[in-house]
């Protein structure tokens, strides 16, 4: 299941960036999508998942009131609107979907796949 997120950039503190994940491969409606980031040596964090099931969102704390994510389905895209960005926000964000059998959900203590080619969001003054 292969994803691909765009969209990162360079950003001062306190700007916005949207992120995309999107696929040509299959629909994002049969699947939970997450946002994870990761900075080089710590482990990923999954910061935001919206369920294929019903819509749920899941944010992590260190971002909850900042980040949004939505989908379009008509564009099969998954976004993360990230505003009031701290430079404790630079990493490698990237999407993923469950590993099988899970499929629709976010619940916490759900696997995720390592996800595709990430885009790097950069923060500073």
């Amino acid at each position: 299941v292969q994803l691909q997120a765009s969209g990162g950039g360079s950003v001062q503190p306190g700007e916005s960036l949207t992120l995309s994940c999107a696929t040509s491969t299959f629909s994002l409606d049969v699947y939970a999508i997450g946002w994870f980031r990761q900075v080089p040596g710590k482990e990923r964090e999954k910061i935001s998942c919206i369920s294929s099931y019903d819509g749920s969102t899941y944010y992590a704390d260190s971002v909850k009131g900042r980040f949004t994510i939505s989908k379009d389905s008509s564009k099969n895209t998954v976004y993360l609107e990230m505003t009031r960005l701290k430079v404790e926000d630079t990493a490698v964000y990237y999407c993923a979907t469950p590993r099988p059998p899970y499929r629709e959900e976010c619940y916490d203590g759900i696997p995720f796949a390592s996800g595709g080619q990430g885009t790097q969001v950069t923060v500073s003054s």
